[in-house]
């Protein structure tokens, strides 16, 4: 084993990953903000310990995602007591990976799908962490990306064909629409992984 890494280091390596995947599990950046650095102070305090663990990233992962569930609850209970009193929210711009297509497609799954894409793809996690962090058998964990995968799928195929290139004969046939792409991920294959060439749906 290497050496335990130094806090600073640490936070500069995990704080923008974890906040981009609290922001696309909650779709409140400011919820995903107030959790993520609530995670971070309480692995500070804990530093000692926590640098010593297998896995620190791990430990915050669950640390963050538990807080942010807790804040989320609670805001559940304030929305809906002051609902009559307040204006409806702005639009929430979507995490620097996502395009606005892509966003509005993620935050429409449900809670559970939504936070199982934010930690497969987000943060790049394996399925069997994936589960542990969210406190679920493998199974519910993979079941709720396939899921997922599937309905962003359907989503993201709703896209209008191109038109031909210019000075095409008549009758050429016209390309296959590209698929809308966010930096960082990809779906190919029926499967989604971490790359460089955006989220790419995969043709029938």
């Amino acid at each position: 084993m290497g050496e335990p890494p130094e806090f600073d280091d640490w936070y500069e390596e995990q704080h923008p990953l974890v906040l981009a995947a609290l922001t696309v599990a909650s779709g409140r950046p400011d919820v995903a903000a107030e959790a993520t650095d609530e995670a971070f102070v309480r692995a500070y305090e804990r530093w000692d310990r926590v640098r010593r663990m297998a896995s620190p990233g791990g430990w915050l992962y669950r640390v963050a995602l538990n807080d942010l569930r807790r804040r989320c609850r609670r805001q559940a209970v304030e929305r809906e007591l002051l609902r009559r009193h307040v204006t409806p929210a702005e639009a929430v711009a979507p995490p620097p990976a996502l395009t606005a297509h892509v966003w509005e497609a993620v935050r429409t799954l449900p809670t559970r799908q939504r936070t199982a894409v934010a930690l497969r793809y987000v943060l790049d996690l394996p399925e069997g962490e994936v589960a542990r962090v969210m406190g679920v058998t493998r199974g519910a964990a993979s079941a709720s990306l396939t899921a997922a995968r599937r309905r962003l799928e359907s989503l993201l195929a709703e896209v209008e064909p191109a038109p031909g290139p210019v000075g095409s004969p008549p009758g050429a046939p016209v390309p296959a629409p590209a698929r809308p792409t966010a930096p960082g991920l990809a779906l190919a294959s029926g499967h989604a992984t971490i790359s460089s060439g955006g989220w790419a749906v995969p043709r029938g």
